[in-house]
């Protein structure tokens, strides 16, 4: 079974961070630029302190009529953030986005932010090692 550490090795592990006094419409433009769906938030020490999502700014701030440039991302990011570590299975990971329902996992190895998955990543390794294993069974029953 694929862990965690696997996804990091082939998506790679580069992580998109904002600090918590910056604007939401800061958070929200690099999301766009880098093409993701959350930021993590760290303090000036770098640690995790938070996370933003795209949910987060369309109930928070759309939602309640707030101006984005105006919402510090400390305002509304998560402060309870759920992690995972690098050994954990991509099957425990996803049981804990389903059961959290979030969409984004820091991995934490030693205290420091390591890398992020999301739901889509581990739905694309499971598909991938489900399609692996389907080829070895054909393999196998083909001789």
């Amino acid at each position: 079974m694929p862990s965690v550490r696997d996804l990091l090795s082939e998506k790679g592990n580069e992580v998109w961070s904002i600090g918590p006094s910056m604007s939401v419409y800061q958070a929200v433009e690099m999301m766009s630029q880098k093409e993701v769906g959350a930021l993590t938030v760290v303090n000036d020490d770098g640690i995790l302190i938070g996370i933003i999502s795209e949910r987060d700014y369309a109930r928070k701030i759309i939602l309640d009529g707030r101006s984005s440039r105006d919402a510090k991302v400390s305002e509304i990011m998560t402060n309870k953030v759920i992690t995972t570590h690098q050994d954990a299975s991509v099957d425990e990971c996803m049981a804990l986005v389903t059961h959290q329902r979030i969409r984004h996992l820091p991995v934490i190895k030693d205290g420091k932010l390591i890398g992020m998955v999301s739901v889509g990543d581990l739905v694309k390794s499971l598909l991938s090692d489900r399609d692996f294993k389907i080829q070895q069974l054909e393999n196998y029953v083909r001789g």
